[in-house]
């Protein structure tokens, strides 16, 4: 397993100080997160000319972090996206959460105005990773319950990156976590022109379609004949502004995709991902299934995410303004950047045909992403 190093990444404006957690595999390759948010900071792999690239956006410090708008890396809960109305119906009991986006913020989206990714976790350095845990209180962004969540990274010598997430709660709830990071496969600095450039491949045949405020309404419509069929690897500007209502209203691509049920075979050993082979989930048998390949000509990298989720959002950065200066100053402007948000549907609540992200009093919510990272053959 990778070698793990823990630093100070400076302090936030109340003064409690956050840490950077440094995990180094023996390819080289580092991935850097913070106890801010869960969030991943950086992951630093070497391209085809042996060129080291940081692929993940970010910025150099808790402070500047603390200043992010846009979920930058985050760990999103607990709801990810969005949830119309802020309206969710939890054992028959009406509970209103926080409305905190839309065009009239009349919406709900990543737990609130504070959700996870604006908070500080806790931190435990294991053999396996790092070990993020963060407790939710009850009435917390309008959500009943305290919960317990966990997010453990970890890296192994394969350039694998994987976030476990696990959950418990002490009433039923909603559980629907996901990690916002931003890639681009030529390096945090190459911009919207580069990332516009690489080819996006979604393991998917439908999509929810979903309205001017991004709410899916339980319509699962056909990719085919749509700019939405990305089942071959697609440049991600290609058909980004098409005259097609879903990219009209979504000003690009931010749309969520259903994923076919397909398990792949990853070979998981002990040590690996967190993997625990007491442990009753098999996680091969477990419906990890890949969602997404993405490739660069120009970095020669690829990346493929794999998911024990129903669902997966490609979000573009439609949004990004480029605001705040980053690593290094480099600032993100619109579509510098790409999202591949694992997560039960949107609106999922008020569509009740869709996979439901109930997490049951004294039940654990258990999921797992993988971003593999690899030299183009």
């Amino acid at each position: 397993m990778a070698e793990i190093k823990k630093e100070s990444f400076g302090k936030l404006s109340d003064g409690r100080e956050v840490f950077l957690f440094t995990l180094r595999n023996t390819k080289g390759t580092e991935v850097k997160v913070t106890s801010y948010g869960a969030r991943l900071v950086s992951y630093i792999v070497r391209d085809k000319d042996f060129k080291k690239r940081d692929i993940v956006l970010g910025y150099d410090s808790a402070e500047a972090y603390e200043k992010d708008t846009t979920s930058m890396g985050g760990v999103v809960g607990r709801h990810a996206n969005r949830i119309a109305g802020g309206k969710a119906v939890i054992g028959g009991k009406e509970y209103q959460l926080e409305l905190n986006t839309g065009s009239k913020k009349q919406n709900h989206i990543h737990g609130g105005f504070k959700g996870f990714h604006l908070n500080l976790w806790d931190y435990e350095v294991l053999f396996e990773g790092v070990k993020f845990t963060y407790h939710a209180k009850d009435g917390e962004g309008g959500y009943p319950g305290n919960m317990t969540v966990t997010a453990l990274y970890s890296l192994s010598n394969d350039n694998e990156l994987s976030i476990k997430y696990e959950a418990e709660c002490d009433a039923d709830t909603i559980c629907n976590l996901t990690n916002h990071a931003y890639f681009n496969l030529d390096g945090y600095e190459a911009g919207a022109e580069a990332a516009m450039k690489q080819k996006m491949q979604i393991f998917a045949d439908s999509y929810t379609w979903a309205d001017a405020e991004s709410l899916p309404d339980g319509r699962i419509l056909p990719v085919e004949g749509t700019p939405m069929d990305l089942r071959e690897p697609t440049p991600i500007g290609l058909h980004i502004d098409d005259d097609f209502d879903e990219l009209q209203m979504g000003h690009g691509y931010d749309h969520n995709w259903v994923l076919r049920d397909v398990p792949v075979e990853i070979e998981l050993k002990p040590g690996m991902f967190g993997y625990d082979p007491t442990c009753p989930i098999d996680y091969n048998a477990g419906g990890l299934k890949k969602a997404a390949y993405v490739e660069s000509e120009e970095s020669g990298l690829t990346m493929t995410c794999f998911t024990t989720l129903p669902g997966m959002q490609f979000y573009s950065g439609n949004h990004l303004k480029g605001d705040l200066a980053g690593k290094n100053g480099v600032t993100f402007p619109c579509r510098s950047g790409f999202c591949l948000e694992t997560q039960y549907f949107p609106n999922a609540l008020a569509n009740p045909s869709f996979p439901q992200p109930i997490l049951k009093k004294g039940e654990k919510y258990q999921a797992q992403t993988i971003y593999t990272v690899a030299l183009k053959d």
